[in-house]
């Protein structure tokens, strides 16, 4: 149950051959992310459990999830640009029942990201989940 922004991210993925490929596009992602308000990276929006730093701010309207995000590592800004296409726009009811590992192994980052990485990604899901089930 993706949206159409992570159905387009997966079909860009499956063009990508090789995992450096993947790798930079997901750099490419982080660097066109739109920059988070310094005001929002605050002790509150900060997600524990990341090696680099991370901040997620939610932006609930009309019953539909959305959030601001950003790191200070590059490749962690663009896990964020991932998360945002497969979560953002959906009815907050349904963030819950997105499969996260399940559809971010179509992209192949089970495999390729670092311990550290795979936790931190994982503290992420589970944010957007604790919020979006909060605001439901």
């Amino acid at each position: 149950m993706a949206t159409p922004a992570f159905e387009e991210l997966a079909e860009t993925f499956d063009f990508l051959d090789d995992w450096e490929d993947r790798y930079r596009h997901v750099i490419e992602l982080g660097k066109a992310f739109p920059p988070m308000d310094e005001a929002f990276k605050v002790p509150a929006t900060k997600v524990q459990g990341c090696a680099s730093q991370v901040w997620l701010q939610p932006v609930i309207a009309d019953g539909r999830f959305d959030f601001q995000g950003d790191s200070d590592a590059m490749i962690v800004k663009g896990l964020i640009a991932v998360l945002h296409a497969l979560y953002a726009g959906l009815p907050v009811a349904e963030v819950a029942a997105v499969d996260a590992p399940a559809e971010l192994g179509r992209l192949g980052l089970n495999e390729h990201l670092s311990s550290q990485r795979s936790n931190g990604l994982r503290a992420m899901v589970e944010r957007i989940r604790k919020v979006a089930a909060e605001a439901a």
